[in-house]
């Protein structure tokens, strides 16, 4: 083989990212991790995970991300805080485009994840961070004995909003549908919770408010057509991702929503690039399915070494 930096390079570090790092590792590879924020993704703005093996009485989003960044620190990983501009995947040696320059690799594994998909609605980017929310984790504690609006209707919507119901006085859940898409044993907390009031069938068409964030919310019933003004402090938007993948350019072939498409191996559409987690079009973007996508990864590209 060509002599490069590394034998496999892994983009993002959260549950996906650092489980392919430690099978890496422990197959004792050269690599390295690069994560452009803080380690551990997503994961870091959940509150309370209850569905992870291992842990019955549920843990902390951040207290899991310590145990697992512990580990893969327990093998002495490099994990570098850059941003990833591109990558040229052509070839049988990978160059990535970082902030601080170029390195070589063998192997790429991208486990960038996902970010909060926007709405697009009139007020939206206005107030966001004045009002406009995508994180109930970070920004809940301001919303003490007030009035916010959370919009969405899947799993993360609803736990975040039980989330926002230890602080704030009412929540109205705005969803689209007659019936919420998340998980029975959510839909069933929510549906008991005096703090929550689900406005179904409707929309969130505006947001409104002044110098001191947002005063008010417009939401249309796509049922009648009818438009209420509804007054509240704050607003939080849960409707889904978008794969972070920038970087990627058209070097890779991507589904109808723009995620990663991989083969039961998470390799991609080029060889010795691999996909794990969120970013890549998977059924399910859970921590327990997300760690198992980094496992699968780091062998496969130990074995695609292994045969270079």
């Amino acid at each position: 083989m060509k002599n490069t930096d590394y034998d496999i390079v892994v983009i993002g570090s959260g549950p996906a990212g650092l489980t392919a790092a430690l099978y890496a590792a422990r197959a004792r590879l050269r690599l390295c991790v690069l994560e452009k924020s803080a380690t551990g993704g997503q994961i870091l703005v959940t509150d309370w995970i209850e569905n992870y093996p291992g842990f019955p009485e549920g843990i902390g989003g951040v207290d899991l991300m310590e145990k697992m960044l512990a580990q893969v620190k327990g093998f002495d990983v490099d994990i570098t805080s850059t941003g990833v501009s591109g990558m040229d995947v052509s070839g049988p040696v990978k160059r990535i485009r970082t902030d601080d320059g170029e390195i070589t690799t063998h192997t790429v594994i991208i486990a960038s994840g996902a970010s909060p998909r926007k709405l697009g609605v009139p007020g939206e980017a206005e107030f966001f961070g004045k009002g406009v929310s995508v994180c109930a984790t970070c920004d809940a504690p301001f919303y003490r004995n007030r009035v916010v609006a959370a919009v969405g209707g899947g799993d993360t919507a609803v736990q975040e909003s039980l989330f926002l119901s230890r602080f704030a006085d009412k929540i109205y859940l705005i969803h689209r549908r007659d019936e919420l898409r998340a998980t029975k044993i959510l839909q069933e907390r929510a549906l008991a919770n005096d703090k929550i009031e689900i406005v179904w069938d409707s929309v969130l068409t505006g947001i409104r408010g002044g110098v001191f964030g947002v005063e008010k919310i417009d939401v249309k019933n796509v049922k009648t057509g009818k438009t209420d003004e509804l007054q509240v402090h704050g607003c939080f938007i849960w409707i889904g991702i978008i794969p972070n993948i920038e970087f990627a350019g058209d070097a890779l072939e991507l589904d109808s929503s723009g995620f990663i498409i991989t083969d039961p191996s998470m390799q991609t559409s080029v060889k010795g690039v691999f996909a794990a987690g969120d970013v890549r079009n998977t059924p399910l973007r859970q921590i327990a399915t997300a760690v198992g996508d980094g496992a699968i990864a780091a062998t496969a590209a130990a074995h695609y070494l292994e045969n270079l």
